[in-house]
């Protein structure tokens, strides 16, 4: 990935899920190695584009790979002054300006694969679609994946993946990342029950959510205990879905709750995953 321009190395972690950190001269005053706008992509193990080298530069890696261990998701702006009397930790940068570095997290964002896209799953595609997240669409049915009928996600703000696949929907989920959530609603139940049975069996999946009643899931779940999975596997599998104090029948109040439910689940794996601050020693 040397030869890429920092937009591509954008694109590039995106697509790979790997996070990174935009580093921006914000602003330049007096004399700099770059003016003001030019950009750094750092990722944990390679960076892209320049601010203009020298001391500037890897301080900037410096403070960005530090955002990147700490998970961070807002964004930073600090100041350097560009002169031999000024703290350097990389060698002196004499230029006689001040910069303002802006550092932007770009984070892995969460990935949701909808198997069924039904009335309910069309419902919740066309809000999940509104959200910047890699959103997988799976049916079997080629007319529920029909370009006039998924017309409504034009111009999404995620990036949507469409699966039509004619059998086994189950086999999509080896295409998807680790930590992808997962939600089972398709017009078939022994399509549900395969696609259950394989995520608890194969891949490192986030929350599993099954649409259904409870007689549906009191079958699943011994069925599954049959096919030799464990109470405390089976007992990852959400069911109901959504929010438990709505309860709207209409797919699209079902698929706000649903939708609702999954935001809130963001939300605690973004927090879960910034490290506790520790004390420093006296």
């Amino acid at each position: 990935m040397a030869d890429r321009t920092w937009l591509d190395a954008v694109t590039h972690l995106r697509t790979a899920r790997e996070a990174a950190v935009l580093v921006t001269l914000a602003a330049v005053r007096g004399h700099a190695p770059r003016a003001a706008g030019a950009k750094l992509v750092v990722g944990a193990a390679g960076t892209w584009g320049s601010i203009g080298g020298g001391n500037l530069e890897a301080v900037a890696i410096d403070r960005a790979r530090a955002l990147l261990g700490t998970g961070g998701t807002a964004p930073e702006l600090f100041t350097l002054e560009l002169s031999d009397k000024a703290p350097h930790r990389h060698g002196v940068q004499c230029c006689g300006g001040s910069v303002t570095v802006l550092l932007e997290p770009l984070p892995v964002v969460p990935a949701v694969a909808v198997f069924g896209v039904g009335h309910v799953g069309l419902e919740l595609a066309r809000i999940l679609a509104r959200h910047d997240i890699e959103l997988h669409l799976v049916d079997t049915r080629p007319e529920q994946v029909a370009e006039s009928r998924l017309a409504v996600l034009a111009d999404p703000v995620a990036t949507v993946h469409v699966h039509q696949v004619a059998v086994m929907p189950e086999i999509v989920l080896g295409e998807l990342a680790p930590g992808t959530h997962v939600l089972i609603m398709t017009h078939d139940h022994a399509e549900d029950f395969a696609i259950c049975d394989a995520v608890l069996r194969d891949g490192e999946f986030g929350s599993i959510g099954l649409i259904g009643s409870a007689g549906k899931w009191a079958r699943f779940r011994s069925r599954l205990g049959a096919q030799g999975h464990d109470a405390a596997a089976i007992a990852r599998i959400t069911t109901p879905i959504g929010l438990a104090d709505l309860h709207g029948k209409e797919p699209a109040a079902i698929a706000v709750s649903v939708a609702a439910d999954l935001l809130r689940t963001f939300e605690r794996e973004t927090h879960a995953a910034r490290p506790v601050p520790v004390d420093a020693e006296p």
